[in-house]
């Protein structure tokens, strides 16, 4: 018999009640709003995409779907210049990030990261029961790689660095290797096609890389889940014990067929990442011509602040404008700054046009 008096997290295990849960970017069920608070990309995905996810709505549903993914992976390995069993699929690259802090990551000593970054990192730490070192970014909101040779259960990083946007290059990302050779380096490379240097070529050399990426952001595929990791056999074989012992089939045949689809279809992913990189560049300057200083971005947001009105003022108003961006609250370092999503030309001169009434 249930009583409303009664402290119904009773039920909850030890470790429920110690959790501190990932909060994600809000997403508001409300018509005209100029979103630019999750880094989602303002293209529709690839036709040929939609055209494939289509073919597989028929009678074969009622299968499961391949749980090795095979025809992906080899597309993917084909992709990066590797082999299939150096390729790792799962339901979103947060899958993904899961299964290789369970399985890779689980060490006695502290896991390293930057204490201003993807802030679901801390909160694997918690679920997985992992130490973590927070390092301190350096003053100007950049990594240095130096600080990352101390003892360690492993290190991830974000490259660019979300919310800075903040690029190391892969000279860095080599020598961040070599100072931990006995521990795994996950580089997280989430944005990276927005004007980076992937790390996957680095794989082949490196036995203790491995790097994530997703169909979210360069792709427009937040909606379709689907994140991959490139590392050498036995880096992805840890991984796929952890995803057999968790859920054998995490990506629909959609999921699979549309993938594959965006993969190959290089024209349109270049065309609309550069279309993003050109919208980015341009809102930077005129950000900048407002009073925004912010860091240098190689992704699709700007975090930018204000030297003479508060982040969480600007935000506010800009809200009752119809228009959301993300104010970040996670460290006292960044409570100035604004993260702004990279939308359409529209959408974008929307936004100017409110700051330039604002300010």
């Amino acid at each position: 018999m249930s009583s409303s008096n009664a402290d119904l997290t009773r039920f909850w295990s030890h470790k429920v009640h110690e959790l501190s849960p990932y909060v994600p970017g809000e997403q508001p069920k409300l018509n005209n709003l100029v979103k630019l608070n999750t880094n989602e990309n303002p293209f529709p995905p690839s036709p040929k995409v939609l055209a494939a996810m289509e073919a597989q709505l028929g009678d074969t549903l009622r299968l499961y779907p391949d749980p090795n993914a095979t025809e992906l992976r080899q597309c993917l390995a084909g992709y990066a210049g590797l082999s299939a069993d150096q390729v790792f699929v799962g339901n979103g690259s947060d899958e993904v990030l899961a299964h290789a802090f369970q399985a890779l990551l689980q060490h006695d000593q502290a896991l390293l990261f930057p204490d201003i970054s993807y802030s679901f990192y801390p909160v694997y730490c918690g679920l997985y029961g992992i130490e973590k070192d927070e390092v301190p970014l350096a003053k100007d909101l950049t990594i240095n790689v130096a600080d990352y040779q101390s003892p360690n259960g492993g290190v991830i990083l974000a490259n660019p660095n979300a919310p800075t946007g903040e690029l190391l290059g892969l000279t860095a990302i080599r020598q961040l290797l070599t100072a931990n050779p006995d521990r795994v380096v996950v580089i997280d490379e989430a944005y990276i096609d927005f004007g980076g240097q992937s790390a996957i070529e680095l794989v082949p050399a490196f036995d203790n890389l491995l790097v994530i990426q997703t169909l979210s952001k360069s792709r427009s595929l937040a909606g379709l889940r689907v994140g991959f990791a490139f590392g050498q056999h036995h880096l992805i074989e840890a991984l796929e014990r952890v995803k057999n012992s968790f859920n054998s089939y995490p990506l629909s045949r959609e999921a699979q067929a549309g993938a594959i689809a965006a993969i190959e279809d290089e024209d349109y992913f270049q065309h609309t990442c550069q279309a993003n990189i050109a919208q980015r560049d341009k809102l930077a300057l005129q950000l900048q011509a407002l009073g925004f200083s912010m860091t240098q971005s190689y992704a699709n947001f700007l975090f930018v602040t204000h030297a003479h009105m508060a982040a969480k003022d600007i935000a506010l108003l800009l809200r009752k404008r119809g228009i959301i961006v993300r104010h970040l609250t996670s460290s006292p370092r960044i409570t100035n700054y604004l993260r702004i999503s990279v939308g359409s030309s529209s959408e974008c001169d929307t936004l100017v046009l409110a700051l330039k009434a604002l300010l």
